[in-house]
């Protein structure tokens, strides 16, 4: 047989292939290894197409082969968001109760995915932010929240709140296992972290706010604090997923919170947004200090405590060596020495100790005896050296010696109980004080604009009043804007918000 290509005979057959080869040209022989097609139970059987399956040389339906396309993706992502076990398998349950056992295919079913391991985590009081699950799955994170709500109203479902505290340590405990943190600083650093969350949130920083942002800023603080290097702002944006100018905003307030907790030390004055860093160890150890103080009536430092108990029966005794007739264990057992309503020797009254019929030589002895002994003397030679050292230890604060870390807001507490501790400030909340300004700057806008619609439209009766009324609302327009810290502008120029004020009022509109 020669070959079709050059005509040669030369024809070998390959080991491997079990074509024929031609040995001078190397072209493979056509139809040298061909077999004719069988006819099988499902029909036909072809080189390309096989009945009854879907795919090149697959044996799955199309159905199966979707569910077998769409757990493999599940897998995929619940993978890269670190959900191992259990988890997996209540986010496949869950979708295939949404979808009724036909799962999907298509750009829908990642955001499906996502939003389902979001409301199995949330149920289970964890953390996972959106923001990382949209970076996961390459979708925006409002598109992923609309899944999120129509997940939850399909499952009646209510979900907890979210734990910011726990996305803190979560994210601390990153850092740590990374070996950007020293072993020994990582639980000083979440104590402080937990304290200034919870105080954040107690001061309304997180009220109607996304709360990573937060926990970036927070993150910096602590590192500052302890020394930790490299810990950069916008580095740690990108940790928690959340925008850089955000994290900003709300590191300088938490600094701006600091500097008006500050103001209760005797240098606060000289404290700003500045410096609040340099000082933020002393402002802690006042806070914590602050809620560990006892409420109640405190003892005067120069009195001395003595035992009543001790003091009537060394007089009893000092009666009966003066030849009084009753024993001793007769006064032991007598009405004198009973526990009144409970109470002893330390509770009596001034009447319970006229009662007692001890001789005035016993009392002058035994009073006598108290402050030689282990009276006044001693305790305010005790109290003196206290005071000593503690003035020393004031004087001379080091780094490890400003974090107690033994108070209730170091470790997780909830809303109410937060909201009732006292660290020395209590604030409105940032969105209140924003309304109350933009309700002030609307009144003076719409104030001066029937100032200035009066004053064309009956010129006569434009006096002086009105020009200081309207200096005055244009002064008070000016300081609310320079508060907002927007671009100072004079006092007589117009925008296009009292243009907008102006046509309604000239079509007689309530704009208030």
């Amino acid at each position: 047989m020669p070959c079709y290509r050059c005509g040669h005979r030369s024809l070998t057959r390959d080991d491997v292939s079990g074509g024929l080869v031609c040995e001078s040209c190397g072209t493979v022989q056509q139809f040298d290894n061909y077999q004719a097609a069988t006819w099988g139970a499902d029909g036909p059987q072809g080189v390309l197409i096989r009945v009854g399956c879907s795919g090149t040389g697959s044996v799955l339906s199309y159905r199966d082969k979707k569910i077998f396309e769409a757990n493999k993706l599940i897998d995929d992502i619940t993978f890269k968001l670190d959900l191992v076990g259990t988890k997996v398998s209540e986010i496949k349950s869950m979708i295939n109760t949404i979808t009724e056992g036909e799962f999907g295919v298509g750009d829908w079913f990642p955001v499906l995915i996502g939003a389902c391991a979001y409301v199995v985590v949330r149920s289970d009081n964890k953390s996972l932010p959106i923001a990382e699950i949209g970076d996961v799955i390459g979708r925006d994170v409002h598109e992923l929240g609309r899944m999120i709500t129509r997940v939850v109203d399909h499952l009646d479902l209510k979900l907890p709140e979210f734990d910011i505290v726990t996305s803190f340590e979560k994210v601390l405990r990153n850092l740590s296992n990374s070996g950007r943190i020293d072993n020994d600083k990582v639980k000083r650093m979440r104590e402080q972290g937990v304290f200034l969350i919870q105080c954040a949130t107690k001061w309304f920083l997180t009220t109607g706010r996304r709360p990573l942002p937060i926990v970036a800023a927070v993150l910096v603080l602590v590192a500052e604090l302890n020394g930790v290097p490299g810990m950069k702002i916008e580095e740690m944006a990108r940790k928690v997923h959340a925008a850089v100018s955000t994290c900003k905003s709300r590191y300088r307030e938490l600094l701006e919170s600091i500097v008006k907790v500050a103001q209760a030390l005797p240098w606060g004055k000289d404290v700003t947004v500045k410096n609040a860093v340099k000082n933020a160890p002393f402002v802690l150890r006042h806070m914590e200090m602050k809620l560990m103080a006892k409420h109640g009536r405190e003892e005067h430092p120069g009195s001395a405590k003595f035992d009543l108990e001790k003091v009537v029966r060394q007089c009893l005794r000092k009666d009966v060596e003066y030849s009084i007739d009753e024993d001793v264990t007769k006064y032991d057992d007598s009405q004198y020495f009973e526990v009144q309503n409970g109470s002893s020797f330390n509770h009596m009254g001034v009447d319970d100790l006229d009662k007692l019929q001890l001789s005035h030589e016993c009392l002058s002895m035994a009073y006598n005896k108290f402050l030689e002994e282990d009276g006044f003397g001693k305790y305010v030679e005790v109290t003196e050296k206290a005071q000593r050292r503690k003035r020393k230890r004031d004087l001379e604060l080091h780094p490890t010696e400003w974090w107690n870390g033994k108070t209730e807001l170091s470790k997780k507490l909830l809303l109410k109980q937060i909201l009732d501790k006292d660290v020395g400030l209590n604030p409105m909340p940032p969105s209140f004080v924003n309304g109350l300004l933009a309700v002030e700057s609307r009144r003076a806008k719409i104030n001066a604009a029937k100032s200035r619609i009066r004053k064309i439209m009956h010129p006569c009766s434009a006096d002086l009043n009105d020009s200081s009324e309207i200096s005055i609302l244009e002064d008070l327009h000016e300081d609310l804007h320079a508060r907002r810290k927007r671009r100072k502008t004079q006092a007589k120029d117009i925008d296009w918000e009292d243009f907008v004020i102006e046509t309604l009022l000239l079509h007689q509109v309530s704009v208030w």
